[in-house]
């Protein structure tokens, strides 16, 4: 079981994804970030889809940064922590700058 959350495009093109293992505690802070607890499942996502508007998206770039930059110090340093977070990060940039070119985003939380 897992979490594969998936971004995608108005031609429905995957334009992002990301995955946290079962117990994986990024997953959480994954869905507090676009507001998205009702399609966390616990062990997995629920296989529903949200669309997001720009100021949405840029919404989770902002607390990401709040979460992860402005703690930055109480953040773990790990290997799998740095890389975690990164990914992230990588996953709200795509969904964003597809939001910009199209007006909104698809993640679909399965």
């Amino acid at each position: 079981m897992g979490h594969d959350i998936s971004g995608y495009n108005k031609a429905r093109e995957e334009i992002a994804y990301i995955r946290f293992s079962m117990g994986n505690p990024y997953a959480t802070t994954f869905y507090g970030l676009f507001d998205a607890y009702e399609y966390n499942g616990g062990v997995s996502g629920l296989g529903r889809r949200a669309t997001y508007s720009i100021s949405q998206v840029e919404k989770a770039l902002e607390k990401y940064n709040q979460v992860f930059q402005t703690r930055a110090s109480n953040q773990p340093n790990d290997e799998f922590s740095v890389w975690q977070r990164k990914e992230i990060r990588e996953f709200i940039e795509k969904c964003l700058d597809t939001a910009r070119k199209e007006g909104s985003v698809d993640v679909v939380y399965g």
